[in-house]
């Protein structure tokens, strides 16, 4: 799995020009499967989005999580994540797992990401054509890969 994690001022997620979420201080996560991914790195990746540091405390340093900060966050599946660019100039996404394998996953995130925040983690929807809209704060843009750990 794949994921990058944005620290933003606010978020939002619309679908066929009706906002789906939206969120002020928090993290919007856009979240890819591959095809050899599993209920492992899902625990890996909701341990560390739940974790990770990214947050001004009271002295300016980045040492609360978005748990600490009282954020929200937005996740948003992206199989281009996924993208192949070795070869050529257009990206080949064979790496991505299939809806059968990618949606029990992503939706394991979301709801494990839920459980370990304490409140609803708002989504986009898997497959549809989504615009999302965001104000990156800082800018803080972290990438995790669960293969490479």
């Amino acid at each position: 799995m794949k994921t990058v994690i944005q620290r933003v001022t606010s978020a939002s997620v619309s679908i066929d020009g009706k906002i789906r979420c939206a969120i002020g201080p928090g993290l919007l996560v856009l979240l890819g499967v591959g095809h050899e991914d599993s209920e492992e790195d899902v625990d890996y990746l909701v341990k560390k989005t739940a974790a990770l540091r990214i947050f001004d405390d009271e002295a300016g340093v980045m040492n609360r999580s978005v748990v600490d900060a009282g954020g929200d966050i937005i996740v948003v599946s992206q199989f281009t994540l996924m993208a192949a660019t070795k070869k050529g100039n257009r990206p080949a996404y064979i790496a991505a797992a299939p809806p059968e394998v990618a949606i029990p996953l992503y939706e394991s995130y979301c709801r494990r990401l839920s459980d370990a925040i304490g409140k609803p983690v708002g989504t986009g929807v898997f497959g549809a054509d989504m615009q999302v809209a965001l104000v990156n704060d800082g800018p803080v843009t972290i990438c995790i890969d669960t293969k490479n750990r």
